[in-house]
């Protein structure tokens, strides 16, 4: 029994699955037309495809093995092929025609002989890491990045997190006249003000003794704009102060996160205290 599609992989009918695509990596990348200008490399490249679609599934290479070329009338696939003209071959028709109307139950479901590019395409999708600014990740907007010599302006939605990945359409390999896309993978640059917890913010922020005693306001600009805080009397020092809405805005919700002030005291030096005022604190404050 002829089993012409082994031939056309170069493999023997015994051969590991591996080795099959071992076969067929190395045939798709001889014949590929974006590298191979011969005249048959197209024609070729589409037997390969076809043949490996078949003897890569198990369920399909068992139904090949069992019936060899007699499905093709007996001729081998490339002349089976040839003698199809240019409209090409949808294997679903030639299962069905000799297995009949249950062929697919049988295990074959191909996604048609005629385009090519259908069977185990090849990925032009390309990828890529970046770093952006924490802010720029924060409230979102313009990023410029260089890749393949190419300087590329990219959209950064608000509240996007360090790990995931954005997709670039168009600005992947081209190969066949098709373009893949460039998948790039975001990390989020340290910032030196805020700590960020999903959607919520952390910031330490300095508060003067006077201030943690007897309270008052403060200005804090935030990523959004600057408010006026409420610093109530008898702060403790690493206190908390929720800003509410203040956070991070959720890319799938649109909801705010808070923002989080953690208060750090800062005490004065003695020698900038007035001598008298020193000397009664040294008197009346409690003693450990």
């Amino acid at each position: 029994m002829s089993n012409s599609l082994y031939e056309t992989l170069g493999v023997s009918k015994n051969a590991s699955a591996d080795e099959i695509k071992k076969a067929y990596r190395r045939l798709a990348r001889k014949y590929h037309p974006d590298i191979n200008k011969e005249k048959n490399a197209e024609e070729k490249f589409k037997e390969i495809n076809a043949a490996y679609e078949v003897l890569s599934d198990e369920k399909k290479r068992a139904q090949y093995d069992q019936y060899g070329d007699s499905i093709f009338g007996g001729q081998s696939f490339h002349d089976f092929t040839r003698g199809a003209g240019a409209g090409g071959i949808n294997l679903d028709e030639i299962f069905s025609q000799f297995f009949g109307a249950n062929a697919s139950s049988k295990g074959f479901s191909s996604r048609g002989f005629g385009g090519f590019g259908g069977f185990d395409e090849e990925d032009l999708d390309l990828s890529a890491n970046i770093s952006i600014p924490f802010e720029t990740g924060i409230l979102g907007g313009e990023h410029t990045i260089y890749f393949n010599n190419e300087s590329i302006k990219i959209k950064i939605p608000h509240g996007i997190k360090s790990g995931e990945k954005l997709r670039i359409r168009g600005k992947g390999k081209k190969s066949y006249g098709k373009t893949g896309d460039l998948i790039i993978k975001v990390k989020l640059e340290e910032s030196e003000i805020y700590q960020r917890d999903e959607d919520d913010l952390i910031r330490t922020f300095d508060i003067s003794l006077r201030t943690a005693l007897f309270g008052g306001k403060i200005n804090v600009v935030t990523p959004r704009k600057e408010v006026s805080v409420k610093i109530p009397p008898n702060s403790k020092n690493g206190q908390k102060i929720r800003l509410k809405g203040y956070g991070v805005q959720n890319r799938k919700s649109d909801i705010y996160g808070d923002l989080y002030l953690v208060l750090n005291i800062i005490l004065p030096h003695t020698e900038s205290l007035d001598s008298n005022l020193l000397k009664d604190l040294e008197e009346k404050l409690p003693k450990d």
